[in-house]
């Protein structure tokens, strides 16, 4: 599993740069043909780890519900994020992947619930959902980098 990890802090990275080197605007603007902005992509791929791994674990949430409440599959992006919140994010996408690392380590999921993604693939274990997050989450990291090249195509990009 250290290869997922690995993989996992990576994609946590790009992330991770993308939020503290788009500027504001970029940030919370909605590109056309988009349902969300960039930072509910970002703040998304924290939320869908939470439940991914620990609410089907059995488990209690490692971060706060309002993440995973505002973010989780099915919301929308809000235009009127404060700073802190956009710093709380920039802590959480590391911090969230060195948790999941420690407490997979710790055996912290004995119990895992069995999932069908709307991808279409069948999580069966901790393992499963650890491997399929990463997939997830790079693909939200091409939905960003998607929009970046949009809102640069309509005009709208303060780069």
């Amino acid at each position: 599993m250290n290869y997922h990890f690995a993989n996992h802090r990576q994609v946590r990275k790009n992330l991770l740069n993308i939020l503290q080197n788009t500027s504001e605007k970029d940030l919370l603007t909605i590109p056309d043909g988009f349902n969300n902005n960039i930072y509910w992509n970002i703040a998304h791929c924290i939320a869908q780890q939470q439940l991914l791994c620990y609410y089907l674990s059995g488990n209690q949430f490692r971060i706060d519900k309002y993440w995973v409440e505002t973010y989780k599959k099915g919301t929308f992006a809000n235009v009127d994020v404060k700073q802190s919140e956009m710093e709380d994010l920039a802590y959480l996408l590391i911090e969230t992947s060195k948790i999941l690392m420690k407490d997979f380590d710790n055996d912290f999921f004995p119990d895992y619930t069995p999932y069908s993604t709307s991808f279409g693939i069948d999580l069966k274990n901790i393992q499963d959902a650890i491997i399929f997050n990463n997939m997830h989450e790079s693909i939200h990291y091409g939905y960003i980098l998607a929009q970046k090249r949009a809102l640069i195509g309509e005009g709208l990009s303060s780069l």
